[in-house]
């Protein structure tokens, strides 16, 4: 099929560092798109913006909107964003792809997050010597292939979803069923 950056458009995050904070009461509040906020977009949970990191700021920036396909160049995941991540600004660290209208944005990011030649390419090329991360340059070079109809594309992402929230509420089941267990117990003593 071809490389990424000939599939779909690739766009990195604003430079934080060039960011310049103001303390003007009229310059909008950005939050920042972080690890966090991908995870809980990743596996469908609800988040809120406490503790969230933000910054007042006139310069233009780059924000996401809700169904952009994100991606973490130092985690290597990528997921669509949420409703309550609309407007939140990324960073250099992130990539907004932007897939045309013949591939599913879901399916997408079940290629780069599950499928082992996508990943293989991926982990292969990582760079740093504490931090190991891709690069967008490594991105774009992705070999992607075998792409199946419109329709299919739209059904796997859509159970890739639905499995990855499945998941999440199957983990927070478990922790609330332990919680509950250790309350009896020690209230039985």
């Amino acid at each position: 099929m071809g490389r990424l950056a000939g599939l779909a458009g690739l766009k990195s995050g604003s430079p934080q560092s060039r960011i310049e904070e103001t303390s003007d009461p009229n310059a909008p509040t950005y939050y920042f798109y972080g690890q966090e906020e991908l995870e809980a977009d990743l596996f469908g949970e609800d988040s809120s913006t406490h503790g969230a990191r933000f910054i007042k700021t006139n310069d233009d920036v780059l924000t996401l909107q809700t169904g952009d396909l994100v991606f973490s160049l130092i985690s290597g995941k990528a997921t669509t964003v949420g409703r309550p991540h609309d407007g939140f600004l990324f960073t250099q660290n992130y990539v907004r792809i932007t897939p045309p209208s013949t591939i599913d944005a879901n399916y997408l990011a079940y290629l780069l997050n599950e499928d082992s030649s996508t990943r293989h390419q991926l982990l292969a090329g990582r760079q740093g010597s504490k931090l190991l991360k891709s690069t967008v340059r490594q991105l774009s070079e992705l070999e992607i292939s075998g792409l199946p109809s419109l329709e299919v594309q739209k059904t796997i992402g859509s159970l890739y979803r639905n499995q990855l929230k499945l998941e999440s509420l199957k983990k927070q089941q478990a922790m609330l069923e332990t919680k509950f267990v250790l309350a009896r117990m020690k209230g039985a003593h």
